[in-house]
């Protein structure tokens, strides 16, 4: 039966809309951190999904953080640990409620494929950087299921060079109570993101594990250097080197 968390989540989306929208305008960075926070452990327990923050590096601040991509469900794993600003694609500020509680929480949403949009973001990426706020994004530039690693894009890494500050890594998987990865957290194809949600909220015992991994330092290096470097760090860290050399 999945009509109790259902209701739960709509609950809690209806809350998150309040906060976003009569609290946000009136706390300070620090406080709208902690408010994001506690929403999305809130949301992950709902839908029983439980985070396991394995042992790793010391989250570093200032750096930019990168992640691999494997479903609409990273962004908050991340944010429960480590509150963030992320670069998303576009369409995802269309998505019912949760599209806009993203672009209240600072989502940057991005147009892939377009050179002048990249260059606006890239350019707003460094202020922020450079403004000491948290900032990650998703490499890959779309979700890909778990077991494989698509390319890191190199664009968005220039701005890490440009602000002075490191790239730090950080690997998601997600697994059953055996151990496996559970394929029911896979966003991928043409599933919708209430299906996916339809789908998670219908799973038991879904652990999402998040790892830490050390910073790679950006001076004297390229961007194309740093997503190769952050890239062979997850995949290595998920234990996908061979696939990760292949697609290389």
């Amino acid at each position: 039966m999945i009509v109790v968390p259902f209701v739960r989540v709509m609950l809690h989306l209806l809350r998150g809309l309040a906060t976003a929208a009569f609290i946000f305008p009136w706390v300070a960075a620090a406080s709208h951190d902690r408010l994001s926070q506690k929403w999305a452990a809130g949301l992950l327990s709902i839908l029983r999904i439980k985070v396991d923050l394995l042992p790793g590096a010391a989250p570093v601040h200032p750096a930019l953080i990168v992640a691999n991509h494997v479903s609409w469900l990273d962004i908050f794993v991340i944010n429960s640990q480590q509150p963030c600003r992320f670069v998303a694609k576009a369409d995802i500020r269309n998505w019912p409620v949760l599209g806009w509680l993203c672009a209240q929480g600072g989502t940057i949403f991005i147009a892939r494929g377009k050179q002048r949009e990249v260059r606006r973001v890239y350019a707003g990426l460094v202020h922020s950087i450079e403004a000491g706020e948290r900032i990650a994004f998703f490499p890959e530039g779309t979700t890909v299921a778990q077991g494989g690693l698509l390319p890191f894009h190199p664009n968005l890494f220039e701005a890490a060079i440009e602000a002075h500050v490191p790239v730090q890594p950080y690997a998601i998987r997600y697994v059953d109570e055996h151990g496996n990865l559970h394929a029911a957290a896979d966003f991928i194809g043409d599933m919708s993101f209430v299906d996916s949600m339809l789908l998670i909220m219908k799973t038991r015992k879904m652990t999402a594990q998040l790892i830490v991994l050390p910073t790679i330092d950006t001076a004297g290096t390229h961007r194309r250097e740093l997503a190769q470097a952050a890239r062979a760090a997850i995949a290595d860290t998920l234990g996908y080197v061979e696939r990760a050399e292949q697609a290389a």
